[in-house]
C-alpha cells in the first residue's frame, strides 16, 4: 500500500501544476473529484474485479460499473458550483420605461454547462475504473504464477525425497547381502566390509540430506562402495574405475550415479564371484560437464521381479526433475554387454526445488 500511496500523491500533485499562475483557485471540487477516483479505483480493486470480473460475471460487473459512474456523476454536479472570474461580478442592469423610472430588473439565467463539459468527467472515472481492473488483473495474474510455480516446486521436491528415500533402502539391502555372502564365507574381510559401509551409511545419513553435495564426496563414496563390492568378490581383475578432470569445487546430486554402479556389480557377476565392471568418470573443467561411462558383461539373465529395475527408472526420473533439457542418457544393451553413457552439466541443476 505504500507504493499506491505515494502514486495517488504523484498524481494529485501534478494535477495542482494547473493551478499555478492562473486565475483559478483550489475549491472543494478539487477535492470531491480525487475523493471520487481513489473510491471508484478501490472498490474495483478490491471487490468488484476479484468477485466479478475475475469470475467471469461480466454482466453484474458492466452493470455496477455503470452505477458507480452514474452515482459519481451526481455527487460531481452536486458539488460543482461554477465561479466567475476573479475581479469580476455579475452586472444586473435596470429597466426603465420611457421617462427614465426604473420598472424592474433584467433576470439573467447561469450559463448552462457545455455538454461535452459534462461528459469529460465520466470518461476519467471510466479510465481509473480501466486502470484499477487491469492493475489487479495483471497483480492476480502473477500472484497465481508464483503460486503455481511454489506449488510445483513442491510437489517435486516432494517426489525427489520420495525417489532418495527409494534409493536408501535400496542401497542398504544391497551392501547387507554383499557383506552376508562374506560372513557365510567366514571371510577374514568382514570386519573391513563393516567399516567400509559404516562410512558408506554415514555418507548418506549427514551429507545426502543436501540439494547438491560436492562431487570430490560423491565419487569418494563411489570408490568405497566399489572397494566394498571387491571385499565380497573372487576376482577382482576385471573390475576398473578411471577418473579423469578436477573434482574439486562442483557440485552433484547425491546419490545420483549409485544405482547405474549397483546394476552393473549386480549383472556383471558370475556364480563364481567374478564380476567384469568398466567405469570411467570425466570431468570437463572448462564447461563444468560430467561424462559418466559404466560397462558391465552380462553374467546373470534371470531377473528379480520384485526388485528389478527400481534403481534404474529411480535415476531417470530424478535425471528429468533435477537436470531437465541439462543431460543426455544412453544405454546400450545387447547379448553380451550391457552399457551406460551419461552426459550431464553440472552448472543447470534446478535450484528452485
Amino acid at each position: 500500500m505504500a507504493l499506491h500511496s505515494i502514486i495517488w500523491v504523484f498524481f494529485i500533485m501534478t494535477s495542482l501544476l494547473q493551478f499555478y499562475e492562473t486565475p483559478f483557485t483550489i475549491n472543494l471540487m478539487f477535492f470531491v473529484q480525487w475523493v471520487i477516483c481513489i473510491f471508484l479505483f478501490y472498490i474495483n480493486y478490491f471487490y468488484l474485479v476479484p468477485k466479478m470480473l475475475l469470475q467471469k460475471k461480466y454482466t453484474e460487473y458492466f452493470i455496477c460499473i455503470l452505477v458507480l459512474v452514474v452515482v459519481c456523476m451526481t455527487i460531481r454536479l452536486h458539488f460543482f458550483v461554477p465561479e466567475m472570474p476573479r475581479g469580476e461580478m455579475p452586472r444586473v442592469p435596470k429597466l426603465f420605461d420611457s421617462t427614465g423610472k426604473p420598472i424592474g430588473v433584467r433576470q439573467f439565467r447561469r450559463a448552462e454547462e457545455p455538454i461535452l463539459f459534462k461528459i469529460i468527467p465520466s470518461v476519467f472515472y471510466l479510465l481509473i475504473i480501466a486502470v484499477s481492473a487491469s492493475v489487479k488483473t495483471l497483480s492476480e495474474f502473477y500472484s497465481n504464477q508464483q503460486n503455481k510455480l511454489i506449488s510445483e516446486a513442491q510437489k517435486i521436491n516432494t517426489e525427489l525425497i520420495y525417489l532418495r528415500k527409494q534409493t536408501n533402502p535400496h542401497f542398504l539391502f544391497n551392501a547387507l547381502n554383499s557383506i552376508y555372502s562374506l560372513a557365510y564365507k567366514k571371510s577374514e574381510t568382514v570386519p573391513d566390509a563393516i567399516i567400509t559401509l559404516s562410512e558408506l551409511m554415514r555418507y548418506m545419513l549427514y551429507e545426502t540430506d543436501n540439494k547438491t553435495v560436492l562431487l570430490e564426496k560423491e565419487i569418494n563414496y563411489i570408490k568405497n562402495y566399489i572397494a566394498l563390492q571387491k571385499l565380497r568378490l573372487n576376482n577382482i581383475e576385471n573390475i576398473f574405475l578411471n577418473i579423469h578432470g578436477e573434482t574439486k569445487n562442483k557440485f552433484i546430486e547425491p546419490l545420483l550415479l549409485i544405482s547405474f554402479i549397483e546394476n552393473a556389480f549386480k549383472y556383471g557377476t558370475d556364480y563364481k564371484g567374478t564380476a567384469h565392471v568398466k567405469i570411467r568418470i570425466v570431468i570437463d573443467d572448462t564447461r563444468n560437464v560430467l561424462d559418466f561411462w559404466v560397462e558391465n558383461k552380462i553374467e546373470k539373465h534371470e531377473t528379480d521381479p520384485e526388485n528389478s529395475g527400481i534403481g534404474m527408472t529411480n535415476i531417470k526420473s530424478r535425471l528429468e526433475l533435477l537436470y531437465p533439457g541439462a543431460h543426455q542418457l544412453s544405454i546400450v544393451k545387447n547379448g553380451q554387454t550391457y552399457a551406460v553413457h551419461l552426459n550431464l552439466n553440472l552448472d543447470q541443476i534446478r535450484t528452485e526445488i
